[in-house]
């Protein structure tokens, strides 16, 4: 199989906000870079600042199917980012330097004192802790991005013991096998992506869950006693009398892949189902979470 990588350069804080819209939208992976080693540039930013301060301009690399028409892949993420759309190039990246490229990228992570995501090609830091141990695929889902890990942490918090948990736009399953493993009795997973679907199914195996995923819609007359659902904000506006009738009254809901100015408009729209709390932040992204009255 052959991907395409889009190649864009543009100012340093909007590559940070791009690179997050990009992953959300659908992106395998983004990498960055300053100027070509060895360049004047180069020279002169590291003398002035010990490679510290942030470069003023930023390469970016993401990685994504052909068919998933990367040119309006980008569009949609220069809209969830706020900006206007760079000038880019794409290039053809095969499929054996795409899988090299996106294990080099996942390491471990800590998300709590009891809980790790570990990529299925590492050995887990810490045997003794709750390892969600993933191989993403062609999904969106390692635990990196800040929106997933929000998820992660409610989830952490939330779960008791003996839930229905419907995680929707499940992407490589992580939130429902979390939940699973944090103790819910069953966690279903919804992806429009069957890619997601498949990669979700094999990393349930993998961590000896029973989880259940499907494509599009959610199972009939499924109540769940948790709703979770890291997407982006407009699907998110769209989905709301979708997913609060899937959640039982008195249930809990989270809404995560907000951006922090986007999460008042995205609360408006579960105001007649959902009291919120305060958001939960972390970086520019906000974790909304509340319960069905």
């Amino acid at each position: 199989m052959t991907f395409t990588a889009l190649i864009l350069e543009l100012d340093a804080g909007e590559a940070d906000r791009l690179s997050d819209t990009l992953l959300e939208a659908g992106a395998l992976s983004v990498s960055g870079d300053v100027a070509p080693p060895g360049t004047p540039e180069e020279t002169s930013f590291l003398a002035e600042s010990d490679g510290i301060a942030a470069w003023p301009r930023l390469k970016l690399m993401a990685l994504c199917r052909r068919d998933d028409d990367p040119e309006q892949l980008l569009s949609r993420a220069c809209v969830a980012a706020g900006i206007a759309a760079p000038a880019y190039e794409m290039r053809s990246v095969a499929d054996e330097d795409w899988v090299k490229k996106s294990q080099d990228q996942f390491a471990p992570i800590r998300v709590s004192a009891r809980l790790w995501v570990v990529p299925s090609w590492h050995v887990p830091p810490d045997p003794n802790a709750i390892n969600l141990v993933l191989d993403p695929g062609l999904a969106f889902g390692t635990g990196c991005h800040p929106s997933t890990r929000l998820c992660l942490e409610w989830l952490e918090r939330t779960v008791a013991g003996g839930e229905t948990v419907l995680d929707y736009g499940c992407g490589s399953g992580i939130l429902a096998i979390a939940a699973l493993k944090l103790g819910a009795r069953r966690a279903v997973g919804v992806d429009i992506d069957a890619n997601a679907v498949s990669a979700a199914r094999a990393n349930a195996v993998r961590n000896g869950v029973g989880g259940q995923f499907f494509e599009p819609p959610v199972p009939h007359r499924l109540s769940a006693d948790l709703v979770v659902a890291n997407i982006l904000a407009n699907p998110l506006k769209v989905l709301a009398p979708l997913l609060a009738s899937h959640c039982v009254r008195g249930g809990r809901l989270a809404l995560s892949g907000i951006l922090a100015p986007q999460a008042k408009e995205v609360e408006e729209c579960y105001a007649a189902w959902i009291a919120f709390g305060p958001p939960i932040l972390a970086e520019e992204w906000a974790c909304l979470s509340g319960v069905r009255f």
